[in-house]
Formats: structure tokens, C-alpha cells, sequence
């Protein structure tokens, strides 16, 4: 949250002017976050954690998240800004916090890239088809954008980085760190890029769906499926995992990938920042409730 508004303060001293936030959010969008995502699945043995039944979960959850966050968006009187409020009310920070949340919990990963595996790739590919559907302007999914869909799937950081892993090529010292270091400049580069092109005036105009939005993300969800998760007897790191995928921030690459398809993305920034204020407070409430029923 803070970095948002050091990207705000920064855009009202002049050192970040438009032009400068858009090419950061272009940058971050091509460069740190995928290799981000790639890092964070290459370098782990997936033999030695793989479990089918988590995996199914997280990929069925996911895809239940995206279905309600549509029939809501159904309500919205504003029908150009639907394809933003399903990916951010769906969303999470899955990659950029699933694994730092769960080393600075358990002290390894645990069960984080295999969350990642479940839901990371639905995010990624139903945002482009969401994004493109309800593009203003747009009536629906053009064969250019079929093409767009299948060759980022194909070409996506997390599937190069399961085959990379499946291989067990090894990762050299030297290209570890270089990829290590561009891939810490995806979260604060994409915060301080948002906090540029932040509108206040418009962001109050959308308060509501944001609102709402923010509301679905760090409480709604958690609330319909963490007690499924207990019920079919997840635990542990296993457990986190799954608050962290339901219930974390809206990640800042929805704005990223709203604003780069051709969305305002007023409504995408101004989640962004409720949810990242607000999360320090829910996910913590969260993780109470698991830690005292004595579930984590």
C-alpha cells in the first residue's frame, strides 16, 4: 500500500510523469512478472510434493470464484467495467505472495507452487478471455484474440517453468541471481506504477463495484470455501495455500493486464489498493480463526 502512494507522491512532484507510468506498467507486464512466476515454479522438485487431490481442489475453486464473480457482474449497471471487476474480484496475489507467506509461516514453501499449478494458469487465461469479452467497444471474442488466448498459454512463464522443473535442468548461480533480481522489481515496480496513475476523483465515481469487488476478495470467498477445505481435510501449509489463493490482495497485474488491454483501469487499481490496505487485517483474522481451532 505504501508503494502506491509513493508512486502517487512521485507522480505529484513530477518525478513520474503518464508517459513514464505507462511504460513502467508495460515493462512490468512483459519482463518481472513473468519471470516472477517462472522463477517461483523452475527451482522446485515437484516429485516430492505433487498431490492430485490439492491440485484438483484449488483448479475447481478457482473456477467456481470466476463463475460467481460473473453472475455478479451481471448487476452491474455499468457494463464496461465487468471484464475489470471479475478479475479483480477473483484475482489473488497467488504467485507474488503464496510462496514469501508461506516461507516466512513454515520456513519452505510447502505447498505453494502446487496452488500456484491449480489456479495461477485459470487467472491468467480467463483474464485475457474476460478482459477481451467485455472490452468496451468489444462485442465478443474475435478470431485475433483466439490467437492472442492460445499463444499466451502456450508461451506462459508457468508452463515453461513446470517443464523446467520436470526436466530438472539445473539453474546455473549466475542466471539464478539475474532472474532472482528481475523478478523482485515485478511487485514494487507494479505498485508504484498504479499509485502514478491513480485517479481519486474517478476512483470514488466506481466505489461501490470496488467495494464490492474488494469485499468478494479478502472475505466472501474465504467464507463460502475455507470450511469445504477443513471438511475434506486440508491442513497445515496445505491450508494457507488455500487462504492465500481465496483470500490474499487482488494482485497488482490485473491492473498491468487491464490497462494493457484496453480497460480505464480505474476499477482494477482502485481494488487493488482497497484489498492491499484491508488484507493486513483479513488475512490476519484468518489465519487466527485456522490457528485457533488449531487447523494450521
Amino acid at each position: 500500500f505504501l508503494m502506491m502512494i509513493l508512486g502517487l507522491v512521485f507522480k505529484k512532484i513530477g518525478w513520474i510523469d503518464d508517459v513514464f507510468a505507462s511504460k513502467m506498467n508495460k515493462f512490468v507486464f512483459m519482463v518481472p512478472l513473468p519471470v516472477l512466476v517462472f522463477e517461483d515454479l523452475a527451482t522446485v522438485d515437484f516429485s516430492k510434493v505433487w498431490d492430485v487431490k490439492f491440485v484438483l481442489f484449488c483448479f475447481i475453486v478457482t473456477l467456481i470464484s470466476i463463475t460467481i464473480s460473473f453472475l455478479i457482474s451481471c448487476l452491474l449497471g455499468d457494463k464496461t467495467i465487468r471484464g475489470e471487476f471479475i478479475q479483480a474480484a477473483y484475482r489473488s496475489s497467488a504467485a507474488l505472495l503464496g510462496i514469501a507467506f508461506i516461507q516466512n509461516i513454515y520456513g519452505n514453501a510447502g505447498m505453494a507452487p502446487l496452488m500456484i499449478i491449480g489456479s495461477v494458469p485459470l487467472y491468467n487465461m480467463m483474464a485475457v478471455v474476460v478482459l477481451s469479452v467485455f472490452k468496451p467497444g468489444q462485442s465478443g471474442l474475435d478470431h485475433t484474440v483466439v490467437k492472442k488466448t492460445v499463444k499466451g498459454i502456450v508461451t506462459n512463464p508457468i508452463l515453461i517453468g513446470l517443464v523446467w522443473s520436470a526436466l530438472k535442468i539445473p539453474m546455473p548461480a549466475i542466471p539464478k541471481k539475474v532472474i532472482s533480481s528481475i523478478g523482485n522489481v515485478a511487485t514494487p515496480m507494479g505498485l508504484m506504477a498504479m499509485g502514478a496513475t491513480f485517479d481519486i476523483k474517478k476512483a470514488f465515481g466506481k466505489i461501490k463495484p470496488s467495494a464490492i469487488a474488494a469485499f468478494m476478495k479478502l472475505i466472501g470467498l474465504c467464507a463460502i470455501f475455507l470450511p469445504i477445505a477443513v471438511k475434506l481435510g486440508f491442513r497445515t501449509d496445505k491450508l494457507v495455500a488455500i487462504l492465500i489463493m481465496l483470500g490474499s490482495a487482488t494482485t497488482v497485474s490485473s491492473f498491468v493486464m487491464a490497462k494493457n488491454m484496453g480497460h480505464e483501469g480505474t476499477l482494477s487499481s482502485s481494488v487493488v489498493m482497497l484489498t492491499t490496505m484491508f488484507s493486513a487485517f483479513t488475512v490476519t483474522g484468518w489465519l487466527y480463526i485456522l490457528r485457533h481451532f488449531m487447523l494450521i
